[in-house]
């Protein structure tokens, strides 16, 4: 089995940055894509950014130029660098990890507020 643990996530005020982190652990034959997706109350989940285990990236227009996906393949772990953080931006992360054979895993979610 394989669980992945997000961490990072808190309060922060409009303009400021976090750095959110999911690190896979268990039964890890081949960690393919990772990527960050996340849910507002009231609306669906919805992507974020990706990452390929060879380093190519792509993300949201809602978030291009401010959030930044990079990973770790050492340490099985993905990053999301958020910065100019918006109040639209509050929402529940969620790591989410396709591995060979296609088996996809998620994480438990982190919560990201951003209120003055």
């Amino acid at each position: 089995q394989v669980q992945l643990v997000e961490s990072g996530g808190g309060l922060v005020q409009p303009g400021g940055s976090l750095r959110l982190s999911c690190t896979a652990s268990g039964t890890i034959c081949s960690l393919n894509t990772m990527a960050w997706y996340r849910q507002a109350p009231g609306k669906q989940r919805e992507w974020v950014a990706g990452i390929t285990y060879g380093g190519l990236t792509n993300s949201a227009d809602s978030v291009k130029g401010r959030f930044t996906i990079s990973r770790e393949n050492a340490k099985n772990t993905v990053y999301l660098q958020m910065n100019s953080l918006k109040s639209e931006d509050t929402a529940v992360y969620y790591c989410k990890a396709t591995m060979t054979g296609n088996r996809i895993y998620w994480g438990q979610g982190t919560q990201v507020t951003v209120s003055s």
